[in-house]
């Protein structure tokens, strides 16, 4: 396993943790991985408004060598009791275009960190197991990002990947909707609409009984964008995880998107009088230096970041936890009783212990879920 460079400082708006270095959060409205060159998007940055997938790849390379944080890491930061809950729950993902190698690059994850073989299953947007759409290997690193990442803290849980037909908004909106009709318990998207809450509707993102959640992108503090910015869907933000002595430790990652959304009538649960909508984000998880394996268009194993790491990650911890049919977008993050159960990471706090960018905090233990 990687061991990760511990930040000294703490991070608060301007800046972030990349390596060992301490950078700026953005530079001339640039994000801080992509002025430095820590990182590139996997899928093209898509004109505002429209849809794009939120994996990044990081600079150094490291094939054929397993490097990054793995799920011992995850499933040790946050108290997670991943060999023994999540069987039969289920965790779809939806993505857009087609990961051909989806399966056998996740039966690799998994096997080279003794996670067993997975109860995964892929879909068309109509529900149908072939026709899949066109490939892409953009999207196809987030597909095998968001099954790996599930994986890493529910094993047991079982996994749909339902692929949209294009990153169209009508397209996410169909496969969305579609991974409710299949019986999934948890619904989590690896992208977002930058500036835009009318890209999908969220009406299809509003399920009951079903929980939602939505990465919040990559590119500092903005106003939300769909789907993270539905008060109907957990807000997931992003941390550096840092190796401190014998313990683990996380800070803020500064380019984790997060804001106030005006235009998103505040939730009756959001209990804060600093934004007059919809605040976001309203948890975090781990989003820089994982450990990803895909063969589609990468060739191997290399790190990789973004809220897109994150997402995932709680997907599986609600799946953990079993209830998600009892929950409500990011409302249980909210209820004060919870926030013993998360870890403090927010910096600079808006109020007590909640920061745009990492809302209450990362998991500790399954108790705020």
């Amino acid at each position: 396993m990687r061991t990760a460079i511990g930040c000294s400082l703490v991070i608060g708006l301007l800046a972030g943790c990349v390596g060992s270095q301490i950078v700026p959060s953005s530079t001339g409205g640039v994000p801080a991985w992509e002025a430095t060159h820590a990182a590139r998007r996997a899928c093209p940055h898509a004109p505002r408004g429209r849809a794009e997938c939120l994996a990044l790849i990081e600079s150094a390379r490291v094939n054929p060598l397993v490097a990054g944080w793995t799920p011992a890491a995850f499933q040790a930061r946050y108290k997670l009791p991943s060999g023994s809950k999540g069987a039969g729950q289920v965790v779809a993902i939806v993505d857009a275009y087609d990961n051909p190698d989806v399966a056998s690059d996740l039966a690799q994850y998994r096997s080279e960190f003794n996670l067993g073989t997975a109860e995964f299953y892929k879909y068309n947007q109509d529900g149908d197991q072939g026709g899949y759409p066109a490939g892409s290997q953009g999207w196809g690193v987030e597909i095998d990002l968001d099954a790996e990442m599930v994986s890493a803290t529910c094993p047991q849980c079982t996994i749909y990947l339902v692929e949209a037909n294009s990153s169209d908004g009508s397209d996410l909106e169909a496969a969305e909707v579609e991974a409710v009709k299949l019986g999934a318990h948890i619904v989590t998207n690896s992208w977002i609409c930058y500036d835009s809450i009318s890209c999908v509707d969220s009406r299809d993102f509003a399920h009951k009984g079903v929980e939602y959640l939505a990465a919040t992108g990559d590119e500092g503090y903005d106003e939300p964008g769909a789907p993270s910015a539905f008060d109907s869907v957990a807000a997931i933000g992003g941390t550096v995880l840092s190796q401190c002595g014998s313990q683990y430790c996380e800070t803020p990652w500064a380019d984790a998107g997060g804001g106030c959304d005006t235009g998103v009538k505040k939730p009756k649960w959001q209990h804060d009088k600093v934004c007059a909508g919809r605040a976001a984000a309203d948890a975090s998880a781990v989003a820089w230096n994982v450990a990803e394996y895909d063969s589609y268009g990468e060739s191997g194993w290399f790190e990789v970041g973004g809220t897109s790491v994150a997402a995932p990650l709680l997907a599986g911890v609600f799946g953990l936890a079993g209830n998600a049919a009892r929950q409500e977008g990011g409302r249980t993050f909210w209820q004060r009783a919870h926030h013993a159960d998360l870890y403090d990471i927010c910096s600079p706090c808006l109020f007590k212990t909640y920061g745009y960018q990492t809302g209450w905090g990362s998991p500790d233990g399954l108790g705020a879920f």
